[in-house]
């Protein structure tokens, strides 16, 4: 019985990517989940429910997310039976990501309490509601897990991945010269190498 590979993209990516890991999982089932979610709640349900749809009949199921999507993740999958997580550059602390994102904007929290959405000039939206229910949410997550981190990544320090890594046990595997996408020929062999490897 072969196993089942689920590909979550992250912001502005697509479930067609999973094609890449067809070769590197030759004798599995691989396929990539085109979500619809935008928030963490609704992601809740989506991925919960697609998860349990297509795991069905395999012995076992690894996951491999990209950033927002890994997130997402880890907001909805961690009671599931996984039995390994990659994570590509995830968003392992969205509360600092959203704190950063309004210190870019010159945004208070106060600011942000009054008007419920500020648009910013990078091209996100920063909500209230988001941030209050990723602090009422803390996430939980037992599933080994290993973290493909680049050093240039520009939304999540190396501290703030480690300080995940340490209090979930995962392990961080870190590319000199790495961004948050993965996208170069060099990035992706890298990623190839790395996952290929595990």
């Amino acid at each position: 019985m072969n196993n089942l590979i689920i590909y979550i993209h992250g912001k502005g990516g697509s479930a067609a990517e999973a094609e890449r890991y067809k070769p590197i999982f030759p004798s599995d089932t691989v396929i990539g989940f085109d979500y619809k979610s935008e928030t963490p709640w609704d992601a809740q349900k989506e991925f919960s429910d697609y998860f349990d749809s297509v795991s069905v009949g395999f012995e076992k199921v690894y996951l491999i997310a990209n950033s927002i999507g890994a997130y997402f993740s880890l907001c909805s999958l961690g009671e599931k039976k996984i039995e390994k997580a990659f994570f590509i550059s995830p968003i392992v602390n969205m509360e600092k990501l959203i704190r950063d994102m309004m210190t870019w904007a010159n945004i208070t929290e106060n600011e942000l309490k009054e008007k419920k959405e500020i648009p910013t000039a990078f091209g996100e939206t920063l909500s209230w509601e988001y941030l209050v229910w990723v602090r009422n949410n803390p996430i939980e997550w037992n599933i080994p897990t290993d973290i493909l981190y680049g050093e240039k990544d520009n939304l999540q320090s190396i501290d703030t991945i480690n300080a995940f890594a340490e209090k979930f046990g995962a392990k961080v595997t870190v590319m000199k010269n790495g961004e948050h996408w993965f996208h170069t020929d060099e990035q992706m062999a890298f990623l190839d190498n790395w996952i290929t490897n595990k």
